[in-house]
C-alpha cells in the first residue's frame, strides 16, 4: 500500500550486517525475556499457587496450562465470580450535522444497544466490552438474523460467557439504519462514524460505568472499531479489530484491481434492511454515490472516476485514527483471509507503533475467522492455510484478551508487551518486536534467473516463471515485490501472480495490479498502448517456508481469485519482459531452531471431539 508508508526499495542481498541484527536480536531477546521473568510459570499455577497472576504467564509457556481445548471457542481457566443481570435495552441519541441528517425520512437519530452487567457488590463499576455492527435483525423479511438482544456467535456469546462473569459489560449496539437504530444506513460512512461515537460515550458515562470501553468484533464489526478510534473519545481505551477493514476502498482494491464484490457492495447493504415499512423511506446522501462509485472507480479511474466525489475518502477510518486515537490496539488477522485481506495489518500496526500507540498482533494461518475455532480452521484447504492446522488454533486466546483487557480496562497487573505473534505456513509460531520483521533481508531475483513459459497475459495466455534450486531452507517474512517491465498493447491491463512452490505445488501467496496503478496506492495514471512501463507490485503479506531443495514457482494470468478482470484490456493483455530488467525481491529472516523467538501452542483436541 505505497500511499500509507514510504519504503526503501529492496536492494541485493548482502552479507548480513551483524551488528544491526545482534542488535535487534538482543532488542527482541530482552521485550521476550522481560516478558518471561515478570510472570510466574504455567507450572506454578497449575500447582495451585495463590500469588500466581494466570494472564501473565509468558506466551512461551502457556502450552503448559490446563486449559480446555475442545470447547467452540477458548476458555478462562477461572470460575464465575458473578451472575449476570437480565438484558436491558436502550437508546443513544445522536446530533449529526446538517449534511448527514436522513434525506428521505427526517427523524431523531437513535442508536439502540442491549447490555448485559454482572451483579456486582453496591457502588462497583464495571468497564464495557462492546461490539457494534449492521447484522443483528439483518436481511430479507423472513430470513433476518437475530437481533441484538441474543449475544451474537461472533463476539456476543463468547464476551457473555467468559468475560460478564468476571466483572465486565456486554454491549451489542446496532448501527444506523438497521435493527432497532433509526435514521439511514450510512454504509462506514461519517453518519455512522458519529453515531458509533456517540454509543461508545454513553456507554463510558453511566453511573454503573468506571468509564473505560472496548470496542471488538470480526468484519464489518472489526471495521467499527476503527470508525470508533477516529475520534478524540477519552472512554474508548482499546479497540480488538479482527479482519477489520481500514478503509472500504482499501478493502476492494489492491494495487487498482477491483474484487467483484466491489461493484454491489453499498447497494446489497441497502437492500438487506428493507422491512417492508415507513424505515424503507430512510435515504442518506451518500445513498445515490455509493453505488455508482465502485464502477466509476472500475472503469475510469485514469480519468478522474474514483475522485469525482468523496465517497472513498470518507471511509478510509486510518489515517483519523493516526491523528486522534490514544488507547490500545490489538489486531487480529488471518494470513489466508480472502475477504478483508491480510495487507490490511502492515503497515498499519508499525505506523500505530510510530504513533506511539501500543499494539499487540496475532496473525495465524487461519481465514476470516477468529485464531480459537476449532472446528472451523479443520475445513481449511491444502495452500490456504490447512498445513498449519492444528497448530494454529490458539486454546489460549481467552487468556491473551483476559491480561489485555484486566490491564486496558480495569488498571490491573503490567501493561502488556508491544509485540507480534505470526504462523508460517507449516503452522510454527514465531515472535517479533514488528511485522514484517526489522532484521528482513531482501534477495533480488532477476527474471533471467527464471525458466520461462510464455511473454504476454491476458484472458487467453499467461506466463510460467520456476526458480533455481534454494540450498537452504528459506523463510519469506513479509510482503515480497515483483516489478515487472511491460509494454501496454491496450490503455490498461492486469496481472495476477501466484506464488508457489514447485517441488511440490503448494500455494504459497498472490498478487495482483492493474497496469493504470503501477506505482501502486492509489493513484491511477494514464496508460498509453504500445509505451513501456514497471509494474511495482506488492504481494500480500506472506509467512512461508521454502524447504532446502525446492524451487518456487511464479504463475502470471490476466486475473485471479475474486478479482474482476481488466475492464478494456483483458483480451488484448500487456507483453511482459522475462528479463533481468523484471526483479522479484523477497523479504528473508533467519531464525535458528534453538531461537527464542519460536514457542509452541496448546493443541486444540480433535474437531470431531470439539463443541461447535
Amino acid at each position: 500500500m505505497a500511499e500509507l508508508v514510504e519504503v526503501a526499495e529492496p536492494t541485493s542481498r548482502r552479507p548480513l550486517d551483524f551488528a544491526l541484527a545482534a542488535t535487534v536480536a538482543v532488542s527482541i531477546v530482552f521485550i521476550i525475556l522481560t516478558s518471561t521473568l515478570t510472570s510466574h510459570t504455567a507450572s506454578d499455577l497449575n500447582s495451585g499457587a495463590e500469588s500466581v497472576n494466570w494472564w501473565e504467564v509468558p506466551i512461551q509457556d502457556r502450552w503448559q496450562m490446563d486449559l480446555v481445548n475442545n470447547s467452540w471457542r477458548s476458555q478462562l481457566p477461572i470460575k464465575n465470580k458473578f451472575e449476570i443481570l437480565p438484558m436491558t435495552e436502550h437508546y443513544v441519541e445522536v446530533e449529526l450535522p446538517p449534511e448527514e441528517q436522513d434525506a428521505g425520512f427526517p427523524e431523531q437519530a437513535k442508536m439502540h444497544l442491549s447490555l448485559w452487567l454482572p451483579e456486582v457488590p453496591d457502588g462497583v463499576k464495571v468497564p464495557v466490552i462492546s461490539t457494534i455492527h449492521p447484522y443483528y435483525d439483518f436481511g430479507a423479511p423472513g430470513d433476518k438474523s437475530s437481533p441484538n438482544t441474543v449475544p451474537d456467535r461472533g463476539v456476543g456469546k463468547w464476551v457473555y460467557e467468559e468475560f460478564v462473569p468476571q466483572g465486565y459489560a456486554l454491549a451489542q449496539v446496532s448501527t444506523f439504519g438497521t435493527g432497532k437504530s433509526t435514521h439511514c444506513q450510512d454504509v462506514k460512512g461519517r453518519g455512522e462514524q458519529i453515531g458509533i461515537d456517540a454509543a461508545v460515550r454513553w456507554l463510558g458515562e453511566q453511573d454503573w460505568s468506571n468509564g473505560n470501553v472496548a470496542v471488538m468484533g470480526k468484519s464489518y464489526a472489526g471495521t467499527t472499531n476503527w470508525e470508533a478510534a477516529q475520534f478524540d473519545n477519552p472512554y474508548l481505551k482499546t479497540i480488538v479489530p479482527i479482519s477489520g477493514s481500514i478503509g472500504v476502498q482499501q478493502m476492494f482494491y489492491r494495487n487498482g484491481s477491483s474484487e467483484t464484490r466491489a461493484l454491489l457492495y453499498d447497494v446489497l447493504y441497502e437492500g438487506a434492511t428493507v422491512d417492508g415499512d415507513s424505515s424503507d423511506l430512510r435515504m442518506c446522501s451518500d445513498d445515490l454515490i455509493g453505488p455508482a462509485s465502485p464502477f466509476t472507480t472500475y472503469t475510469a479511474a485514469e480519468l478522474g472516476g474514483d475522485r469525482w466525489n468523496d465517497y472513498w475518502a470518507e471511509r478510509y477510518h486510518l489515517p483519523d485514527v493516526l491523528s486522534n486515537y490514544r488507547g490500545s490496539v490489538y489486531i487480529v488477522w488471518g494470513m489466508q483471509d480472502w475477504n478483508v485481506d491480510a495487507y490490511h495489518f502492515s503497515p498499519t500496526y508499525q505506523m500505530l507503533r510510530d504513533r506511539g500507540i501500543n499494539v499487540r498482533g496475532i496473525f495465524g494461518q487461519w481465514g476470516h475467522n477468529y485464531p480459537d475455532q476449532i472446528v472451523v480452521h479443520s475445513g481449511i484447504d491444502s495452500g490456504y492455510g490447512a498445513e498449519a492446522f492444528p497448530n494454529m488454533t490458539r486454546m489460549d486466546w481467552a487468556v491473551e484478551l483476559f491480561g489485555w483487557f484486566e490491564y486496558y480496562l480495569k488498571d490491573i497487573g503490567a501493561e502488556p508487551v508491544s509485540l507480534v505473534q505470526m504462523q508460517r505456513n507449516d503452522g510454527a509460531w514465531h515472535l517479533e518486536e514488528t511485522w514484517p520483521p526489522k532484521d528482513a533481508e531482501w534477495l533480488e531475483m532477476g527474471l533471467d534467473q527464471f525458466q520461462a513459459i510464455g511473454s504476454r497475459v491476458s484472458t487467453t495466455s499467461s506466463i510460467t516463471l520456476e526458480s533455481e534450486v534454494f540450498e537452504n531452507e528459506t523463510h519469506i517474512s513479509g510482503l515480497p515485490t515483483l516489478h515487472l517491465a511491460v509494454q501496454a498493447l491496450c490503455k490498461g491491463g492486469q496481472i495476477f501472480a501466484t506464488m508457489k512452490d514447485a517441488t511440490t505445488g503448494l500455494r504459497l501467496g498472490h498478487g495482483v495490479m492493474d497496469l493504470r496503478y503501477r506505482d501502486g496506492g492509489y493513484d491511477a495514471k494514464v496508460t498509453v498502448p504500445f509505451l513501456s512501463y514497471t509494474m511495482k507490485m506488492e504481494f500480500n503479506p506472506m509467512d512461508v517456508v521454502i524447504p532446502a531443495g525446492h524451487s518456487i514457482a511464479i504463475e502470471l494470468t490476466e486475473t485471479g481469485e475474486d478479482y474482476l478482470p481488466s475492464p478494456d484490456c483483458a483480451v488484448i493483455g500487456m507483453n511482459v519482459e522475462t528479463t533481468s530488467s523484471s526483479v522479484l525481491s523477497l523479504p528473508l529472516i533467519d531464525r535458528a531452531e534453538e531461537d527464542v523467538r519460536w514457542f509452541k501452542v496448546i493443541e486444540p483436541a480433535d474437531p470431531a471431539n470439539a463443541s461447535s
